[in-house]
């Protein structure tokens, strides 16, 4: 099953991985560290981040693997809130309006 950028968001901890991703590269094993789960579980969110290409694995310094953010996925959910940006601004200049009537 391939999944998509939206099932990589959908879960809270898969978000604050790429949190911590967005700021540095980090090892599995150092990610791990930042969370009460097990270090398994901390690999299937891994794995579903990787699947979605939301993070990238690059290899540094022999056989070390660390994991990196990869903002360029995150596009398509900046595009899909770009049709209610619009919405919300229209409703809140509305409301805008309505409190000054007040």
């Amino acid at each position: 099953m391939r999944r998509d950028i939206f099932q990589a968001i959908a879960d809270p901890t898969r978000r604050a991985i790429l949190g911590l991703l967005a700021l540095q590269a980090m090892t599995p094993n150092a990610i791990a560290e930042h969370f009460d789960s097990s270090r398994q579980a901390i690999s299937k969110h891994i794995q579903i981040l990787a699947e979605c290409e939301v993070i990238k694995l690059e290899k540094y310094a022999g056989r070390e693997i660390y994991y990196q953010f990869n903002p360029e996925k995150m596009k398509e959910v900046d595009l899909w809130l770009e049709s209610f940006r619009k919405l919300w601004d229209d409703r809140f200049e509305q409301l805008d309006n309505i409190l000054k009537e007040l």
